[in-house]
């Protein structure tokens, strides 16, 4: 190990990034052996438009005590201090690295602007006590797999205004994810609806929306539903908000699930707990009932009944109901303005009725398919057909 990775105390795991190892190897070796290896590490990483800002970044998003200490509590002034020079260690090997004309130095991140080592640490206290720390400040979708939660790199960039109609129904859905972000009462949600009327969707626009915020969420499957106790351990000291979501709901008679989810899920909570459960169905009761179980059963009202108290258990149930024909050319018009589609508005709405036809049914989804073929063959000069 060398001198410079030596003489640091708090960001020690910046020693496994290999451009920042072969930059603390340039300032000890000047050879030009060295120097090419850092040429190419720089190349590597992807960071010869923004060197400086490429560490900057892996400073900003490392875990280390003093972001843990930031996001979950007040660091001791020790620890303040033993970063700040870490900081001020790295603002010297940086400087000290001579860059050629092959390279940018990149725009300081506002966090660390001037470069003064205490105004950075003081701007990294305020950023890491609203965002929290290492991937949860760098991302904002997450999957919970294997015991753990990892981030999802590449995300959906839906918007709200991208999703057309429904308008009271996003309302709802906004409106209460809003007093879960300041802290006031609000529900465990319940989206149901037929396939592809936008309820998925409207969660990441949602996510999308809020993430500036602090909101973020992480993706549960039907078979991980038993850990929602623990993800919301794993999560509960962050300075965030956490909607964990399962998408596509739906039991069998005596699923495990059911219990599981019971137990997470209790309809309304008081502000203060910092995760929500969001689900999506395209069942309102989201637990098939058969002939078989109806048929068998010595107390069909008490059968009845069990179907129905886990949907009831979510505070707000919000309806995406079948698209009409009315509802789904509504959507289509309005793809259209937004996509600058040519054809007349008749020749649009027949195309549109026969697309619904052949796939099946209407829906926002079926909307957005039919205006993508559009948008295709109106770029590329070719007729619409299908």
């Amino acid at each position: 190990m060398n001198k410079l990775i030596n003489s640091l105390k708090i960001l020690r795991s910046l020693e496994n990034d290999k451009l920042f190892l072969q930059a603390t190897k340039l300032c000890e070796d000047k050879s030009v052996s060295t120097y090419n290896d850092f040429v190419s590490a720089v190349y590597l990483s992807n960071a010869e438009n923004g060197l400086f800002e490429y560490f900057e970044n892996l400073i900003l998003f490392d875990e280390n005590p003093f972001s843990v200490a930031c996001a979950c509590s007040t660091p001791s002034q020790r620890l303040i201090n033993a970063f700040t020079q870490d900081v001020k260690t790295i603002y010297e090997m940086l400087l000290a690295i001579e860059t050629t004309d092959d390279f940018s130095l990149g725009k300081d991140i506002p966090l660390f602007e001037n470069r003064s080592a205490e105004l950075t640490v003081e701007n990294l206290m305020r950023f890491y006590a609203k965002n929290g720390y290492g991937q949860f400040a760098k991302y904002k979708a997450f999957v919970y797999r294997n015991g753990g939660i990892a981030p999802v790199a590449r995300t959906s960039d839906i918007r709200l205004e991208d999703l057309k109609d429904y308008v009271e129904e996003k309302k709802a859905i906004i409106n209460n994810v809003k007093d879960f972000l300041h802290g006031l009462p609000y529900s465990h949600t319940l989206l149901y609806g037929d396939r592809g009327t936008g309820k998925s969707s409207t969660v990441h626009a949602v996510l999308n929306e809020f993430c500036d915020e602090g909101l973020r969420l992480i993706e549960v499957s039907k078979e991980d539903l038993s850990s929602i106790k623990e993800i919301r351990e794993l999560v509960a000291n962050f300075p965030l908000k956490f909607i964990i979501f399962t998408d596509d709901l739906s039991f069998s008679e005596n699923d495990p699930g059911v219990s599981s989810l019971k137990a997470a899920v209790e309809g309304s909570v008081v502000g203060g707990n910092n995760s929500m459960i969001v689900a999506t169905s395209n069942k309102r009761h989201i637990v098939s009932e058969s002939f078989s179980a109806r048929e068998n059963s010595l107390h069909p009202a008490d059968l009845k009944e069990e179907q129905l108290s886990l949907s009831d258990r979510f505070g707000l149930t919000v309806i995406f109901s079948t698209t009409d024909k009315p509802a789904y050319l509504s959507i289509v018009r309005q793809l259209a303005q937004k996509f600058e589609i040519t054809l007349p508005q008749d020749r649009l709405e027949s195309l549109a009725e026969r697309w619904a036809i052949i796939k099946g049914g209407r829906s926002p989804r079926r909307a957005e398919q039919f205006i993508n073929l559009v948008y295709a063959c109106q770029i590329s000069g070719r007729e619409i057909e299908f």
